[in-house]
């Protein structure tokens, strides 16, 4: 990567936080945001769920009179949104776990703390809903000390604050908290060097093009300058705020929308500013250079491949129905991504996968234009969309088994001692036997065993017990008609069985 020039003298300043909230998907996380910046996203939101990476910018006066800044992350709780949720964390630099006074800690719970851990950073406990009927603070302080999360007063050194995230309360004591772990944490940045940091989302406006929004770790990022991340670049014309106003230059621990990518930058993947046209192709080349192919990937080319080709609106939901699929296992089928992009399921989509047997196409908070809705009837291409993950992880975990090539498997059902061979003709003989274990039935096919080695099979034309006709026997001496290729003789063993598909 091209050197990194100082544009002026190092001016290191403390920097303000960027925060995530993390947690159990109904323990209050976008509540609290909603509360904290007084808009509201929780009731645009599909299904209740807060799916796309997003950040904003909170002034909060400590009780000691000082003024600072938090940058909050807008992060995604359900689990299938692990890769996103784990590169907020990657971002962030305190996190809040969340955890309901009513409900205590939860599987969801620890999991949003191993992504803590995971990256390292800092955090407080938020004890939500304490204004609920059924809140019970001391019985979920002693649930966070069950595992393992030991907070202040009861034995730790980690923070925690009482909140109702619905009525307001405790939020600045919260705050405070949160402002506290930072300046411990020493949080500081250059504001005269070149601008870095990371991309938290990217997606295909129809009207602008490609868009990002990034967060500004170190430095400064001014107009006329140009955003390089890994193979895309973007020149610095149109930035805009997290409240949508256009400005000139973002400072350390800003958010910003820049549009004019040249690609839709990956989210969570790191951004560096150059000054010319000529710089950002250069880098983008050195990226190029430097990264081998992490597509290529051993697999076992013997099973039947489902190929899938995912749309949806924003990067970083691609990312989320991956780790779906990656759950997905089966022994008989190979899931295989073949495409993904941003933007509503088109022509080209369906064309692409129209050559391809038993292709899927998964649109996640897209539309599907008319006319590729049109050429999928006449092709017989299967195209789903949905705007609830949970959904569409039901439908894939069905679609994927309904494309699972059915086993046959043999199941046996009993053992048969040959006590008798009374004639043979045409390949069918008589016999007499002695049912051992289990039953047989007419029209089963049986394996024929002589001291434990399959010498052929046959199958059962008659069974006759008590001198009459029977469909099955289940213990004692019977008559058979056995059709097979085989010699049978006294002292062999017959095993029938069924064929059971799974």
């Amino acid at each position: 990567m091209a050197k990194k020039k100082k544009t002026a003298a190092p001016n290191v300043v403390k920097r303000p936080p960027v925060v995530v909230v993390m947690g159990h998907i109904d323990h209050g996380k976008s509540t609290l945001l909603d509360t904290i910046r007084k808009s509201n996203i929780v009731d645009g939101e599909a299904g209740g769920i807060t799916q796309h990476l997003s950040a904003y910018v909170v002034p909060h006066t400590t009780k000691d009179g000082a003024d600072e800044k938090i940058t909050f992350l807008d992060t995604p709780g359900h689990e299938a949104f692990q890769k996103m949720r784990l590169r907020g964390a990657d971002v962030a630099d305190v996190a809040i776990l969340m955890v309901s006074a009513e409900d205590g800690v939860k599987p969801q719970t620890l999991e949003a703390l191993e992504s803590i851990k995971q990256a390292g950073i800092p955090y407080v406990v938020a004890i939500n809903k304490i204004d609920k009927p059924g809140a019970d603070v001391q019985r979920t302080k002693n649930s966070l000390i069950e595992h393992e999360i030991y907070i202040e007063g009861m034995g730790g050194d980690i923070p925690f604050a009482p909140i109702s995230a619905k009525a307001g309360e405790g939020i600045d004591e919260l705050l405070d908290l949160v402002i506290l772990t930072a300046d411990l944490a020493e949080l500081n940045g250059d504001t005269n060097a070149i601008a870095e940091g990371k991309i938290i989302e990217g997606k295909m406006d129809p009207k602008r093009g490609n868009t990002a929004t990034l967060i500004v770790t170190n430095g400064t990022l001014a107009s006329g300058q140009f955003v390089v991340s890994g193979n895309t670049y973007s020149p610095v014309r149109i930035m805009e705020d997290f409240q949508g106003k256009t400005v000139k230059e973002a400072g350390l621990s800003t958010p910003v929308r820049i549009v004019g990518f040249t690609d839709i930058p990956e989210v969570g993947s790191e951004f560096t500013t150059v000054t010319s046209k000529k710089e950002a192709e250069a880098m983008i080349l050195d990226n190029a250079a430097m990264s081998d192919n992490p597509i290529a990937k051993v697999t076992n080319s013997n099973l039947p491949v489902v190929p899938i080709l995912i749309k949806a609106d924003v990067l970083g939901t691609i990312d989320a129905i991956k780790h779906e699929l990656d759950k997905f296992e089966s022994d008989r089928i190979m899931v295989k991504v073949i495409d993904t992009g941003v933007g509503d399921v088109n022509v080209n989509d369906v064309q692409n996968v129209s050559a391809t047997e038993d292709a899927i196409i998964v649109g996640f908070n897209v539309k599907v234009e008319r006319p590729a809705t049109d050429l999928a009837e006449r092709l017989g291409v299967e195209i789903d969309t949905f705007s609830i993950i949970y959904e569409l992880s039901e439908w894939l975990e069905t679609a994927l088994k309904n494309r699972t090539p059915k086993k046959e498997e043999k199941v046996s059902t009993g053992k048969v001692k040959i006590l008798k061979h009374f004639s043979v003709q045409k390949h069918t003989h008589v016999l007499g036997g002695r049912v051992d274990e289990g039953a047989i039935k007419m029209n089963q096919t049986v394996k024929i065993l002589r001291r434990d080695i399959e010498i052929g099979t046959g199958v059962v034309k008659n069974l006759q017990q008590m001198k009459s006709d029977v469909q099955k026997v289940e213990d004692g001496e019977f008559g058979m008609q056995i059709e097979t290729r085989a010699e049978i003789a006294p002292g062999d063993y017959l095993e029938p069985y069924d064929l059971v598909v799974t």
